[in-house]
């Protein structure tokens, strides 16, 4: 099994329990060893944009923010790097997107987690790219396509 280490450091009834998140985890990570190691920090508003502001110049909050861990070659780790979820954004967009918090939950933690695999959306072929396994992934979940309007509650 994958291990995750939670830190809460906003209290909130919007946010999952930790076996939800291990489950999305466990999904994303389907392909990879079971050893895989990482953090999932959930903070407030206040964290979070003091984060993108210094790691990404942005100034504001954002949904989630994935930081992944490069080891050198003479260090042996199954770390793959921390997520930083913010709860109150994440609970703001699904109330205006129409969705249902958890599965905008599962789809930003496995967003997260691809992007600690190396997956990035800057470019549209990168991003097509990215976006097809989040919708694969989410399937296994049984949760709809993330992206297609017609899915919103």
């Amino acid at each position: 099994m994958n291990s995750i280490e939670i830190q809460q450091e906003t209290m909130s009834d919007a946010v999952p329990d930790s076996g939800q998140l291990q489950t999305w985890v466990d999904a994303a990570l389907k392909e990879y060893p079971d050893d895989t190691e990482l953090v999932i920090r959930i903070v407030d508003k206040l964290e979070i944009s003091q984060l993108n502001e210094h790691y990404r110049a942005k100034s504001g909050p954002t949904n989630i923010l994935s930081f992944p861990f490069d080891a050198p070659d003479y260090i042996e780790s199954n770390l793959l790097g921390d997520l930083v979820v913010c709860a109150p954004v994440l609970a703001e967009e699904a109330l205006e997107q129409n969705k249902v918090l958890e599965h905008h939950w599962a789809h930003i933690i496995v967003h997260g987690v691809l992007h600690l695999l190396g997956y990035d959306h800057v470019e549209d072929n990168e991003a097509e790219l990215m976006e097809a396994k989040e919708i694969e992934i989410l399937a296994q979940l049984n949760i709809d396509n993330p992206y297609n309007e017609a899915n919103e509650v």
